[in-house]
């Protein structure tokens, strides 16, 4: 991999641009990696319906689920899917809308200074073996240019907002990401 550090893009992975975006407070720290699943509709894979979200595309009357995702703004700075594909929507460097409201170690408002990294998939089902690789390849990617973000500081979406949140769930395996 490889990191246009002036723009905080991935260079040779796919490039959506969410409008979901926005400038982080100046000054602030990159210090924490977010790991976040995701599958629209519940359990369904493939297709575009992820990235319709993150693009403001979706069509709420496409499936029933997507109702209650009608007019939400969400986005992250990069998906892995099944497959082990990489696509990025927001820049490292800005702000993705990830985390809701959230708050680890006591200090709120994780958008700010965090990653957010979504993998396709449900809280109860194994994630694949090319997902994982991608995954460590990136966390220690994104470790090696953001020296805040340590092994203590790699969490899920669970962590940061619990009782609201349950991603990525029981069957992701922390232990294969070498964190210890």
């Amino acid at each position: 991999m490889k990191l246009n550090t002036e723009t905080g893009l991935l260079e040779s992975v796919l490039q959506h641009r969410s409008p979901n975006q926005d400038e982080r407070p100046q000054g602030e720290v990159i210090s924490l990696l977010v790991i976040h699943g995701i599958s629209l509709p519940p359990g369904q894979y493939g297709g575009g319906w992820i990235d319709d979200l993150f693009m403001n595309q979706l069509d709420s009357s496409a499936h029933p689920y997507f109702s209650q995702l009608e007019g939400l703004k969400v986005s992250t700075h990069v998906l892995i899917r099944r497959d082990g594909e990489v696509i990025q929507y927001v820049p490292f460097v800005a702000r993705a809308w990830h985390a809701g409201v959230s708050a680890f170690q006591g200090r709120q408002h994780c958008n700010d200074y965090s990653i957010g990294i979504e993998l396709e998939g449900q809280d109860d089902e194994p994630y694949t073996d090319i997902q994982y690789q991608q995954l460590i390849e990136l966390k220690d990617f994104l470790m090696g240019h953001y020296p805040a973000i340590h092994s203590e500081r790699v969490v899920g979406h669970s962590d940061i907002a619990p009782g609201r949140k349950s991603d990525p769930g029981s069957a992701f395996e922390w232990a294969r990401l070498e964190l210890f």
